[in-house]
């Protein structure tokens, strides 16, 4: 499959989205609603669970993406990206499970990430929640959408009007900065929700169901997908000096364009006042 042409976007999305419900079709196999998952569940470094679940989801994507786009990199969670990937123009970035605490304990508000990235940038994308019958879809240039149909950003147009989500890291969260950023955006919006999957949060705010979204520390399998919805659904996705977010970078900040910059602006402020430094003083 060619990836050059305007063309192919909406042809890789397509390939993406079948790859993506054919993997959520499997781990459903071991999913229990509101029950411990049948999966056999290990701990991988730093305390995060992996399931058999999230390794059987990565190989049948590897063989399905890797068959479809030859000329692409590999970078998953799961599994070991390639060495030659950093010499390739293209590359598919993968999370076969994101929010798999919540699919270990029966929450249904976990999915599968997919996203061709090109020089750097997203260019198809696809965010799948199987418990949830949603598939979130972009293709760059072509809009994103939810189940098929066409989703837009929110119209809220101040922060404290707004509905905001963030993540926390598993472990070492004394020494991460965001829980002072939870405190001030909490006191300062309409709310601050906290789910478990980046990629299901990113999504979220492409479809108008949460205004923003903030997080540190999140890998490029984790906010590739999203990263375009967002930007196909009309919103805005920058780190918080407001320069254009690189995947993998230390700090994203994503809303739907119209709070972005007072957001932006309080969380500068944040940063002014040590928000790295321990809670107890």
């Amino acid at each position: 499959m060619n990836v050059d042409a305007d063309r192919s976007a909406l042809a890789a999305r397509d390939c993406l989205a079948a790859a993506a419900r054919e993997a959520g079709a499997l781990t459903l196999g071991f999913f229990r609603l509101g029950a411990a998952t049948s999966a056999e569940v290990q701990s991988k470094f730093g305390g995060s669970p992996v399931t058999e679940a999230d390794l059987a989801a990565d190989a049948l994507l590897k063989r399905r993406l890797r068959e479809a786009f030859p000329e692409a990199g590999w970078l998953s969670e799961e599994t070991a990206d390639d060495a030659e990937r950093l010499e390739r123009r293209a590359l598919l970035v993968i999370d076969p499970i994101d929010g798999t605490r919540a699919f270990v304990a029966g929450d249904p508000r976990w999915a599968v990430s997919a996203a061709l990235v090109v020089d750097g940038r997203p260019v198809a994308a696809v965010v799948h929640a199987p418990a949830l019958d949603e598939t979130y879809a972009a293709a760059r240039g072509a809009g994103a959408t939810l189940n098929g149909k066409r989703i837009f950003v929110s119209t809220v147009d101040t922060l404290a009007t707004s509905l905001l989500c963030t993540g926390f890291p598993v472990h070492k969260r004394l020494a991460n900065p965001n829980i002072h950023y939870y405190w001030d955006f909490t006191l300062r919006s309409h709310g601050v929700r906290r789910d478990g999957s980046a990629a299901l949060d990113l999504a979220s705010v492409a479809a108008g169901r949460f205004d923003g979204f903030w997080e540190f520390g999140l890998k490029a399998w984790d906010t590739a997908a999203g990263v375009l919805l967002i930007e196909e659904a009309g919103g805005k996705v920058s780190d918080f000096a407001g320069e254009p977010y690189k995947l993998g970078g230390p700090v994203v900040l994503a809303t739907n364009g119209l709070i972005h910059e007072e957001a932006r602006g309080v969380a500068l402020e944040i940063s002014q006042r040590d928000p790295s430094a321990p809670l107890h003083r």
